[in-house]
């Protein structure tokens, strides 16, 4: 091995070669032979080599942990950028250099990846804590401690976006639920304050956060809370329908019981807060406390009140009830015997053989089927009507035309004129106008199996009766025809004879046909009374309460139906002729 004696001048320094120098020159002065030396200076050379190859050695093994490290490095950086879901990043560091230039150029990198990893992880714990809040609430479950665990393998926007859009679905869900809650809430609370139920207790039953007072920020949403206050809801108005209904029968019960007793208005109005929702039907109901317990008690109480009344007061009601029913039979001429009437109600009450109520409930059947008699006769009736006006009429005219003025300028014969016309023409009219009647009545009495009478007397006999006399009255009228005839001949025979013209003697007066409702007087004046006999008006001069009938001022027409007139009798007396219709 060459030994280069050299010094390096600029250090200053021991150098191997001095070093070998000086061993030699202690060689020499000790006086080591050459093949000593050899070996000597072999066992250096070999010293040297094993100190080389340790540092060898050691230079390799950083380098592989520095290669490691960059490795790691890279393998780190992937891993981030996949979790973050980016394809490329800006500043991305260089593959050329050295190995610590990589390592340094990578690290800030690594850096700044590791930062937006953590604030990517801390937004999506935002996220999926509210999701695991919002899937709590729906669940029903409100107390849900911890926060749920993060996977950092997948921290991309994309998944980032699925998670927003999942927990804006599950707002949108709860929004909705919770609008739902707060409409079921409203309806308990307007349900309760119409029946008059405390609405915090009745709510707190489906869930105590629903009640505001108990402090609780969130209110329940989930399906069971809803099926509780849904099935709270429908209870409710089945509730309140039922006591609308009970409510409205009293009322109804009270309107009956105050007709029936002539309640005045002031006691009325004390329950004007029930019958008020008489026709109401259950969504018009909205006033709080209109259909409370304790309301429906009271009006339970006062009907119970009235009942008890009512027994006592029993007659009157009855005999009220009965002067109704008699009311309806005189209307449409259908005659009864009041008295019998009242006497067996008496008998009734007294007896106590019969409920109060089963007879007030006859004696409505019996006001019923009087009605529905009033509408079955009314047709006729009126027909019957026209009949009377017609006669009365009739009557009138046959009186106007033995009235030898008539023509002269007096007051208001113009209107008698207008009258007279209009009376000859509904004359006309008489004959078909009594055979639709006679057809309906007949028609009426085959459908009920009954007689049809107008204030007791049948009306078929009546107008077949009429029917006669008119007929007894045309034939008359053509007797005085032929009789005037026969006159005006002798007359014209004496004038011939002896020169001179007697004058004629008055024919004795036609018989005049009475209508319905003529009462037998000279002139014919009408009356409202149908009858065959006039002692059967008698039998009903008096009323229930003791008082003379208003109908005895219209006193039936004799059997005959025929009545001479005043003038008649003179006009036979005088000689005079009448004047014909």
């Amino acid at each position: 091995m060459a030994v280069t004696d050299t010094q390096n001048p600029l250090l200053g320094e021991t150098t191997c070669g001095t070093l070998l120098q000086k061993l030699q020159e202690i060689w020499d002065e000790v006086g080591e032979t050459d093949e000593d030396r050899d070996k000597m200076l072999l066992q250096i050379e070999q010293e040297c080599l094993d100190v080389y190859k340790k540092k060898v050695e050691q230079a390799a093994k950083s380098r592989a942990q520095l290669l490691e490290a960059l490795s790691d490095a890279k393998i780190e950086l992937a891993r981030l950028l996949s979790a973050l879901g980016e394809k490329s990043f800006v500043g991305m560091p260089e593959s050329s250099g050295t190995i610590k230039e990589q390592l340094a150029a990578i690290a800030p990198a690594l850096e700044q990846l590791w930062n937006q990893k953590d604030e990517r992880v801390k937004e999506f714990s935002d996220v999926q804590s509210q999701i695991q809040k919002i899937c709590g609430e729906i669940a029903g479950n409100l107390n849900i401690n911890g926060t749920p665990a993060v996977d950092d393998s997948d921290l991309s926007l994309k998944k980032l976006e699925e998670y927003h859009a999942q927990l804006l679905e599950l707002q949108s869900e709860k929004s909705d639920r919770l609008r739902k809650v707060l409409e079921l809430v409203s309806s308990v609370h307007d349900l309760c304050a119409v029946l008059g139920m405390d609405f915090f207790s009745t709510v707190t039953e489906v869930h105590p956060s629903l009640n505001d007072s108990t402090g609780v920020q969130s209110k329940s949403i989930s399906n069971d809370t809803l099926a509780r206050l849904a099935k709270m809801v429908l209870a409710l108005k089945e509730d309140k329908k039922q006591r609308l209904h009970k409510l409205q029968e009293l009322a109804s019960q009270l309107i009956d019981l105050w007709n029936l007793m002539d309640t005045p208005a002031e006691e009325r109005k004390l329950f004007d807060h029930v019958t008020c929702n008489l026709s109401s039907s259950v969504d018009e109901v909205t006033v709080p406390g209109a259909l409370a317990l304790d309301l429906i008690e009271q009006a339970e109480i006062e009907v119970e009140r009235l009942d008890q009344l009512k027994a006592s007061r029993m007659k009157e009601i009855a005999f009220k009830k009965q002067a109704e029913l008699e009311e309806i039979n005189t209307r449409v001429h259908i005659e009864i015997d009041p008295e019998v009437a009242r006497e067996k109600i008496m008998t009734l009450i007294d007896s106590g053989n019969v409920e109060p109520a089963e007879l007030l409930a006859n004696m409505d059947n019996q006001i019923s089927n009087a009605k529905k008699e009033a509408l079955s006769r009314k047709e006729i009736l009126d027909k019957v009507e026209k009949w009377m006006s017609a006669c009365e009429e009739e009557s009138w005219l046959e009186d106007y035309n033995r009235d030898e003025n008539r023509y002269n300028a007096s007051r208001g014969a113009h209107l008698n004129l207008k009258r007279a016309e209009k009376a000859r023409i509904l004359v006309n009219r008489i004959p078909a106008l009594v055979d639709t009647l006679v057809a309906k009545v007949r028609a009426w009495e085959e459908d009920r199996g009954a007689q049809f009478a107008y204030d007791g007397v049948p009306l078929l006999a009546m107008l077949d009766e009429y029917a006669m006399l008119r007929q007894e009255r045309e034939e008359e009228k053509r007797r005085m025809r032929d009789q005037k005839k026969f006159n005006e001949l002798q007359n014209t025979e004496q004038e011939a004879i002896f020169g001179s013209r007697p004058s004629p003697a008055r024919p004795v007066g036609t018989k005049k046909v009475v209508g319905p409702r003529t009462n037998g007087v000279a002139n014919g004046t009408p009356g409202r009374r149908l009858s065959l006999n006039a002692h059967q008006n008698g039998s009903r001069s008096t009323t229930k309460d003791g008082r003379r009938d208003s109908r005895e001022s219209r006193p039936a027409a004799p059997v005959n139906y025929v009545a001479i007139s005043k003038e008649d009798v003179t006009s036979h007396v005088s000689g005079t002729e009448p004047h014909d219709v």
